[in-house]
């Protein structure tokens, strides 16, 4: 057969979903190739817990326990159910219950309202399967989790940003953008607010106490039309290493109608055990074990039993205790980097977190940060360092979007690399500066 004739017998091309086109194209596959290309790259820029920080020892431990009771052991090599390991869910509560400085009882929620998901990556998923319709809209901080803004761009959801200050989404932004809805005859389309309320990825700021009881407080008062929910993305409460002890948004909502809790073990404990959970309204119980039945019905039964096992045997806690320990050691030395080094740059700034895994940093204007500029070349391809651009935390067109900001994080590396990463990231800057 001539090659004319296999092309013209080869079958059509695959016409994929309107939902892959719009998810397509995210930016951390290509930050994880580029880190692949370039293994002598230090990178700043994988929001990865310490390799050094898994706990191993303590996994070990309750694996043991756990597998020496054959009955145990079977339940947990068993199917799960959608809702997760029922003991598991109980001691979230109470773990929930001391984060508030509250008893269980006093929560106001009870053990069918948590749900435990495939780290929270998939309720933060599912809750906008459940909510959003294409076009329904979304407001976000400007900036916010990039990894969230391409989940809610394959769902087809219009993505509105909010400015923000040094306490978080500004709050008289967020009524000023739902007038602005709703004189446009769009309120009805308002579904969702998402915030990251501590040490937020990639800013590392916390929204202030105050602004978290006026979010609430604007939510229901705007759900005129139809419930406009929060869901509070709280990943790194406990990387807290300084600064005030904030109470959760989800605190303030007091009828547990607005509210949605969303917590993960990825980076407190192990990520490789996937396990994140929702404290959610009750309405909103049935709806999300309903879409979660249809992808898993019920995500890993013996990761659940082993978290279980953790907290029976106290591990949790000493094992977070020495967490913050190491990673605050670790931010001081990427903000000590961050003075020597681009301390004598002028316009350069930096935020400096009170917990988590990121630093925030803003250049001059003139200093392109995107994946196609000049400094993310010479950054990765002269001086062996990369970054997260910081164009990606920014929803709207992409011409539209600041691009003179970086997320560093400093998960991976260790102090000295952590150093020798920043020394070389200011020479790039440097560099690119010197040719403005």
């Amino acid at each position: 057969m001539s090659t004319q004739q296999e092309k013209t017998n080869a079958p059509p091309p695959s016409r994929l979903s309107l939902r892959r086109h719009w998810g397509g194209d995210q930016p951390i596959s290509f930050l994880m190739q580029q880190g692949v290309a370039n293994p002598d790259c230090i990178s700043l820029a994988a929001g990865l817990v310490d390799q050094g920080s898994l706990p191993a020892r303590e996994v070990q431990a309750a694996l043991q326990e756990m597998l020496a009771d054959d009955h145990v052991a079977k339940r947990a090599l068993q199917y799960g159910t959608t809702h997760g390991n029922a003991e598991l869910r109980g001691q979230l509560l109470g773990h929930l219950a001391g984060l508030e400085h509250v008893g269980v009882d006093q929560l106001g929620v009870d053990v069918n309202q948590v749900i435990l998901t495939t780290g929270s990556q998939q309720l933060l998923s599912i809750v906008g399967e459940i909510l959003l319709d294409p076009e329904d809209i979304v407001l976000v901080a400007a900036p916010t989790y990039f990894v969230y803004l391409g989940t809610l761009n394959g769902l087809g959801a219009r993505i509105i940003p909010v400015a923000t200050d040094e306490d978080g989404m500004r709050m008289d932004a967020l009524e000023a953008k739902l007038e602005e809805i709703e004189a446009a005859g769009d309120l009805y389309r308002v579904k969702l607010i998402y915030l990251v309320s501590y040490y937020e990825n990639p800013s590392g700021v916390s929204l202030s106490a105050q602004r978290r009881a006026e979010s609430v407080a604007i939510a229901q008062r705007w759900s005129k039309s139809q419930r406009i929910y929060i869901l509070e993305d709280a990943a790194y409460r406990e990387l807290r290493y300084d600064g005030p002890e904030l109470p959760s948004i989800w605190s303030f909502d007091a009828d547990r109608q607005t509210v949605i809790l969303a917590k993960t073990f990825s980076k407190t404990f192990a990520p490789g055990l996937r396990i994140g959970f929702g404290v959610v309204p009750a309405e909103l119980e049935r709806p999300i074990c309903d879409r979660k039945g249809n992808e898993d019905f019920g995500s890993a039964n013996f990761n659940q039993h082993l978290l279980s096992q953790v907290f029976r045997m106290g591990l949790y806690d000493s094992h977070v205790a020495g967490l913050r320990e190491m990673y605050s050691a670790k931010r001081d030395a990427m903000l000590h980097a961050a003075e020597t080094y681009f301390g004598d740059i002028p316009g350069v700034s930096w935020v400096h977190p009170h917990g988590g895994l990121y630093v925030w940093m803003t250049l001059p204007e003139s200093c392109d940060t995107s994946l196609d500029g000049q400094l993310f070349r010479e950054a990765v391809q002269t001086h062996g360092v990369m970054y997260v651009p910081g164009e990606f935390s920014f929803a709207g067109e992409r011409a539209e979007r600041p691009n003179h900001h970086m997320r560093l994080s400093y998960g991976v590396q260790d102090a000295a690399g952590i150093d020798l990463g920043m020394q070389r990231l200011a020479a790039a800057v440097k560099s690119v500066l010197a040719e403005a």
